[in-house]
């Protein structure tokens, strides 16, 4: 568990003018769809017994977790989304699938910030909750499927472009809800580590927290930058009062060299926030859609 999470943001110097939060999942790197797909979504099923509503189960964690304004959110946080959602389809109630109350998990996350499995096990050791035991079971065998299949996905084109552009002038941060661990393996497996001061991941809190300790306060805030590719990439810039740079689902490509020919300049200039913002969200706001089509 790593101590003092919120110390060791505050701590960080601020070097330059500018501060530029970056995600990593699905912003950097094109792993969401691999991750989701290929390790959640097969444990999710495992653990929480969905075998008989697996087609659904499938449908329901890939909306919450890719094709959604939830896109991006805490592994923790979409578990209690899509059991929530598994439980209102009507597929699943005429086929009597067992769907695992997950209260005690709710109860976690809305006292605990730092969801991830250090904290999960603490609180596991200290209440013996059957449901908290399986929750991080689940959790802990992501993480070995992830580590066995997640590598050689190389940053989105313009990526590595744009860190360089950015790295004279801005004091970079990765601001994520992946685990440490993970993100640290990604970055250094494409030697991009040394463009940015920390690798945050959910250990260090909510991505929120990650911009007030690091920069608020530090920077100006038209000097302070959050590039995502979710809403709560957005919602966390938002809830700091700075700016925010979109990468839109499904068209990665096009939005990271529009940040490299044309946004990361605006930004340096002044000239990004105001109307060039307000259409970049816009814009970014039309891709996910909040409730799912078999709702209608």
């Amino acid at each position: 568990m790593i101590e003092n999470p919120q110390k060791i943001l505050e701590d960080i110097k601020r070097e330059k003018d500018f501060f530029i939060g970056i995600d990593s999942d699905g912003c950097v790197f094109d792993t969401m769809e691999i991750k989701q797909k290929e390790c959640f979504c097969p444990q999710f099923i495992k653990h929480y017994g969905l075998q008989r509503v697996s087609k659904y189960a499938r449908e329901t964690w890939e909306f919450v977790n890719l094709y959604s304004k939830t896109r991006g959110v805490n592994r923790f946080k979409a578990l209690i989304r899509a059991m929530e959602l598994l439980a209102e389809r009507k597929e699943v109630k005429l086929r009597n699938a067992n769907i695992i109350d997950l209260s005690s998990v709710i109860e976690w996350t809305k006292k605990e910030s730092k969801l991830g499995n250090p904290a999960l096990e603490k609180y596991a050791a200290e209440t013996n909750d059957p449901i908290i035991n399986l929750t991080l079971k689940w959790s802990k065998e992501v993480n070995v499927e992830i580590e066995k299949l997640v590598f050689d996905i190389p940053p989105f084109p313009f990526v590595k472009e744009s860190l360089a552009k950015i790295f004279d002038k801005a004091d970079l941060l990765v601001v994520s809800q992946t685990p440490v661990e993970a993100l640290t393996r990604e970055w250094e497996e494409h030697n991009i580590q040394n463009y940015v001061k920390l690798i945050a991941g959910q250990e260090y809190g909510t991505k929120a927290e990650h911009l007030k300790y690091a920069a608020k306060g530090k920077y100006d805030d038209d000097k302070i930058l959050m590039i995502g590719d979710a809403p709560g990439d957005l919602s966390a810039a938002k809830a700091n009062g700075v700016l925010f740079y979109p990468i839109n689902p499904g068209h990665e490509d096009e939005s990271w060299e529009r940040f490299y020919t044309q946004a990361v300049d605006k930004f340096f200039n002044g000239s990004f926030a105001g109307e060039y913002e307000d259409n970049l969200i816009k814009e970014f706001e039309t891709y996910l859609p909040e409730k799912p089509k078999w709702s209608n």
